[in-house]
């Protein structure tokens, strides 16, 4: 009788950001002769999880939550599923998944944890003085369940392994390098037109620490300096994140008319080709794919010079890099490649040309899946029957 195959679960947070980033990544895990299981907050999006033959276990996760009972909660209902489940590896992404999952996996004696730690976002961005204050608490937690045995963690940029390293917080012989989600190049087309007046676009969720209130008091600033350009933010709001900009500010903003807000979209790559400039101000990141779609759709740059953005844009070959929280020096970026309609052709050649080289989703997954393979010590099961339909737990 043929043994099953290993059985790997993913655990993030919310399953929006699973579509987004991950789900490539478990249909060609699935596809490559593993059992599949997604545990995530499920919100509007469990049914494209579904069609996707993915087998989906709704986790409700509070993200904005700092609520020690609430946490425990969710923390027995993670060990229970993985014992129930008993997964040869469960790839965990992001920080509460994180710290909740490797007290599970642990628990339910799960032999192999892949944690992917996804730029810290709020943990290590907030000025906030409760986030002050359990910093060191979390990143000491963090520290520990990293370096667990049979604990591997998968970093995004270069930035953050070195320093996770240097400062002892996960093992350097445990830990690998996945820069990203990746990005379908197929899928983006290169503008022929002459935007007039041209199009500076932000992709991203309308968050402080994605730097869109920077964003803003540039764009005033050039339209004070009589720049001709069009400003636009093109994301949704997350109530679920502590960083969410509040509505008023939002409603302020519109109002004012500097900047067009288009809310969320799911035709990005028609979005980019209209547009002449992509911008991404953002406090740090894992690896935005925001840049990688804007690189893959041949378009330039300005971001700023932290972890992440600068893994993905070289300042002076495929965008321009100014420093974080500084509206004066984004401003002065924007206004030197929107008068360069040359340095923009160039810059979005050469992003398009290291999307082919570095960042392709292809290899993203086959990355992905050498690390399992590693992980687990066996080489990559056979696929014999199609993969069952996904069901509902």
């Amino acid at each position: 009788m043929k043994p099953p195959s290993p059985k790997i679960i993913f655990f993030i947070s919310v399953d929006w950001f699973f579509c987004s980033h991950f789900i490539e990544r478990a249909v060609a895990t699935q596809k490559a002769g593993y059992q599949v299981l997604i545990l995530c907050d499920v919100d509007r999006h469990g049914a494209a999880i579904e069609s996707a033959g993915l087998r989906v276990i709704p986790v409700p996760l509070d993200r904005r939550s700092l609520n020690p009972f609430a946490a425990l909660i969710t923390l027995a209902r993670i060990f229970r599923i993985y014992r129930s489940e008993k997964p040869a590896l469960v790839h965990q992404v992001a920080l509460k998944p994180i710290l909740l999952g490797s007290v599970a996996s642990w628990l339910a004696g799960i032999p192999s944890t892949l944690n992917a730690v996804v730029g810290g976002g709020y943990l290590f961005n907030s000025t906030s003085i409760l986030i002050k204050t359990i910093r060191p608490f979390l990143i000491h937690s963090l520290g520990f369940l990293l370096k667990r045995r049979g604990n591997w963690t998968v970093f995004e940029n270069a930035d953050d392994l070195k320093d996770f390293t240097r400062d002892g917080l996960a093992s350097e012989a445990k830990s690998a390098l996945i820069r990203g989600a990746g990005v379908d190049p197929d899928r983006y087309r290169t503008s022929t037109l002459s935007a007039a007046p041209p199009v500076v676009v932000v992709t991203a969720r309308l968050l402080w620490d994605k730097g869109i209130g920077e964003f803003v008091e540039a764009a005033r600033m050039l339209r004070a300096q009589g720049v001709n350009a069009r400003f636009a933010v093109v994301g949704g709001t997350d109530p679920g994140n502590r960083a969410s900009i509040d509505e008023a500010t939002l409603a302020g903003w519109r109002k004012e008319g500097i900047v067009e807000f288009h809310g969320y979209r799911n035709d990005v790559p028609d979005i980019l080709a209209q547009a002449s400039i992509a911008c991404l101000p953002s406090y740090r990141e894992g690896l935005p794919k925001a840049l990688l779609e804007a690189m893959a759709a041949g378009l330039p740059c300005v971001t700023t010079d932290v972890p992440g953005c600068r893994e993905a844009v070289r300042h002076g070959d495929n965008g321009l890099l100014v420093p974080a929280r500084d509206p004066r020096a984004l401003a002065d970026a924007l206004s030197i490649l929107l008068g360069d309609q040359g340095m923009q052709k160039r810059m979005g050649e050469r992003g398009r040309e290291r999307i082919d080289t570095e960042f392709s989703s292809a290899l993203v997954v086959e990355q992905t899946l050498a690390l399992y393979e590693q992980m687990l010590g066996i080489p990559r099961p056979v696929v014999t029957d199609a993969p069952p339909h996904a069901s509902k737990d």
